[in-house]
């Protein structure tokens, strides 16, 4: 449930913060929350806020299309990043660390971009709901001195959801995305081949309708993470055939639904999760509310 009153001083907040800087460059995935800090910092600065947008084998380039679309409709000028993290061996090793080395990488590049055109901020998409689970990402944007307006206006993904339907915003609803490599399992190479294999599954998926997925690489193994609500649907003869036979044709021996259904960040539970920086959540009070709701699948 939302706030109604307080997520509303919550954006005037964000409005704010961003208003007195000299100029910012944001890192734009076309996400949820980078779309809606986007559109907030066009609105504060105006012509003084760029985008900032990686692409590489990590991000389905659907994503990185939808990310530019917007870019365009909105007049707000675009860099697009060639990243190139997937090839440092520290990325590719797996560890626990992997967002953190990728994070760093990023931001070093985000660097050169504000020195060349005179920027002094950039700013990270960050939520507060991001300190439920693990971030070593943020870590990395701490040392390099990002800033994350969401955190410091204390939105989190709900209120971020709410503000941008509010806003005529296309991706309130859009469901969440992460980089390609969070679906192998730590301690396991990263290589082209298992990228490839994963952003094809997911593909295939989309194809048939479904929007909140993973396909999880477990060797010879696709595990497929789904919504509770489309679980019975992939079971559908048709669908079920067709999806089978396409990950087998990219090399999985075996294609498993997971009973569980999508899981956020489900392959954490195989680390030990070190504790996020605490961050203290605002106070809840009983005012007028509503309730977000996202398009089903």
């Amino acid at each position: 449930m939302v706030d109604i009153e307080d997520v509303h001083k919550k954006r005037q907040v964000l409005f704010d913060n961003l208003r007195v800087l000299d100029s910012l460059l944001v890192a734009f995935s076309g996400g949820v929350d980078s779309t809606f800090l986007l559109a907030v910092a066009r609105e504060a600065l105006g012509k003084k806020v760029i985008a900032a947008t990686a692409h590489s084998i990590l991000y389905p380039q659907s994503e990185v299309e939808e990310a530019v679309a917007f870019a365009r409709l909105h007049g707000i000028e675009q860099v697009l990043l060639a990243s190139e993290a997937s090839s440092l061996p520290e990325f590719l090793a797996n560890t626990p660390e992997r967002c953190y080395v990728c994070k760093k990488y990023l931001f070093a590049r985000l660097r050169e971009i504000a020195a060349q055109r005179g920027i002094r901020s950039i700013a990270h998409a960050a939520n507060m709901d991001d300190f439920d689970d693990f971030r070593p990402g943020w870590k990395a944007a701490v040392e390099m001195e990002g800033i994350a307006p969401l955190v410091d206006a204390r939105l989190t993904k709900e209120e971020i959801r709410f503000l941008s339907k509010e806003m005529g915003l296309t991706t309130w609803d859009k469901p969440s995305m992460a980089c390609l490599a969070s679906r192998i399992p730590y301690g396991e190479s990263i290589t082209e081949t298992k990228l490839r294999m994963i952003g094809e599954a997911e593909k295939e998926l989309a194809s048939h309708g479904f929007t909140q997925y993973r396909v999880r690489h477990h060797g010879p193994v696709a595990r497929v993470e789904l919504q509770a609500s489309d679980m019975n649907r992939i079971m559908e003869p048709k669908i079920k055939e067709r999806i089978v036979a396409k990950l087998k044709e990219l090399g999985f021996l075996y294609v498993t639904l997971d009973l569980e259904g999508y899981a956020m960040g489900s392959m954490n539970r195989a680390i030990e999760v070190p504790k996020m920086p605490k961050v203290e959540k605002p106070n809840q009070k009983k005012k007028p509310t509503t309730k977000t709701r996202r398009r089903s699948a």
